[in-house]
């Protein structure tokens, strides 16, 4: 399993590329991954990069049915219809669509941060403004993540 931790500077230059930090790329290589990602804006306001592997298994685990309730049909419609495949160029880069920038509000400057599973992309500004109430928030979160697992886990 790819583990995706610690962050890194970038910047998505005039022709919507973002240069994946090469601690990533090295990640990717070393697990024989293909250059791929899946790319999905999300409603707070930043991008979720997925390997391909890894968003294949994430896409697949749910259930299948040729009649889904209207939740599951409207989530899938909802969630499936934004996010696309991207291929890094030989230089590392990804073309980030230009409709998933406007719906991130994402500018130039940005951070790449790991996420465990996908790398996030997110406005450095804002990154960087909410670094502390992040980390004083980081116990309390913990906490509850904790309180929600089933026994034994």
């Amino acid at each position: 399993m790819l583990l995706f931790t610690g962050q890194a500077d970038a910047t998505i230059d005039g022709k919507s590329r973002l240069a994946i930090p090469a601690k990533y790329r090295t990640l990717l290589e070393q697990a024989g991954e293909p250059p791929t990602w899946f790319c999905m804006p999300w409603p707070e306001g930043y991008l979720r990069l997925y390997p391909a592997s890894r968003f294949e298994r994430l896409a697949d685990a749910g259930p299948d049915s040729l009649t889904p309730d209207a939740d599951r049909a409207s989530l899938d419609v909802a969630m499936f219809s934004l996010f696309e495949q991207l291929e890094m160029d030989t230089n590392g880069r990804v073309i980030i669509p230009r409709d998933h920038l406007a719906l991130a509000r994402l500018g130039t400057d940005v951070v790449v941060v790991g996420a465990r599973n996908r790398l996030e992309v997110r406005d450095r500004g804002s990154w960087e403004a909410q670094r502390l109430e992040r980390f004083q928030r980081l116990g309390q979160l913990a906490e509850r993540f904790e309180a929600r697992r089933p026994p034994g886990t």
